[in-house]
């Protein structure tokens, strides 16, 4: 597509100068900053600020190209459209934690164009073009080849909207396979490390397109498999998803009720 390598080129590098606004307001350790959206839904300044740089940046670089933000909806239409997720993983941002990060991806209609996340405070930034690979600070990464779930770490992520009896049940049949769980407070993060093989799986009950946009280019370019997000409707409402090893697909089917694909 006419265009599209030097959006990458753009968005990497918005990217990280986004994670250089997060990273000038972020709070000490210890500190908790922000606001209360909701049950645990942290708003932060850096949030809001992120977010109009992005928006301000790519309308300057890219005037014909849509916007959805996080925080501000869909601000403009258009046949590509940038989605945003501002920082992913504000509650432990706002801790001064240091596992956050900017999410910016390129969707035409339902296909991911491109990925971007920048994690500033772990110094690692994850990248794809859809057809061109995906990479971790430069260098390609591929999802593990694991088959046996005993050897195998699923990350969760997990929401107020849904009943923690909910979650707490998917937990347990996961973890009935013998696989080792973990919680991370960053679906885009989690997403990402299955498709750098550092995790096997991870798993949501509900997850919104600005929180995987990024992550779905990713993993499509890594080889890992991957739920239907888009194709049910997730950009509209948000969705279920599960991302693993193609190797634990099969296995992982009957515990989550979800089915991935590469």
């Amino acid at each position: 597509m006419t265009g599209l390598t030097e959006r990458f080129d753009a968005a990497c590098r918005l990217a990280a100068e986004a994670g250089d606004i997060a990273m000038r307001l972020r709070p000490p350790p210890g500190v908790q900053i922000g606001t209360l959206k909701g049950t645990q839904d942290w708003l932060s300044e850096a949030d809001g600020a992120v977010e109009r740089f992005l928006s301000e940046s790519l309308r300057a670089a890219f005037p014909e190209d849509g916007f959805q933000g996080e925080e501000g909806g869909i601000a403009r239409a258009g046949r590509l459209r940038w989605v945003v997720d501002p920082i992913d993983g504000t509650s432990n941002y706002v801790r001064g934690r240091p596992r956050f990060c900017v999410s910016l991806a390129l969707l035409e209609d339902r296909t991911p164009l491109i990925g971007v996340l920048v994690a500033p405070a772990m110094r690692e930034t994850f990248a794809a073009l859809r057809g061109a690979g995906a990479t971790l600070n430069g260098a390609p990464i591929r999802a593990a080849a694991t088959t046996d779930p005993a050897r195998a770490i699923v990350e969760f992520g997990y929401s107020a909207r849904i009943p923690f009896a909910q979650f707490g049940a998917l937990t347990a049949r996961v973890v009935a396979t013998g696989a080792m769980p973990r919680l991370g407070g960053s679906g885009a993060l989690g997403l990402a490390d299955v498709a750098a093989g550092r995790v096997d799986a991870y798993v949501e009950l509900h997850i919104n397109l600005w929180d995987c946009a990024a992550a779905l280019a990713i993993l499509k370019e890594a080889g890992a498999a991957c739920s239907p997000f888009l194709e049910d409707g997730g950009a509209e409402h948000g969705n279920p998803i599960l991302a693993c090893a193609p190797g634990l697909a099969g296995v992982l089917t009957q515990p989550t009720g979800l089915h991935a694909t590469p």
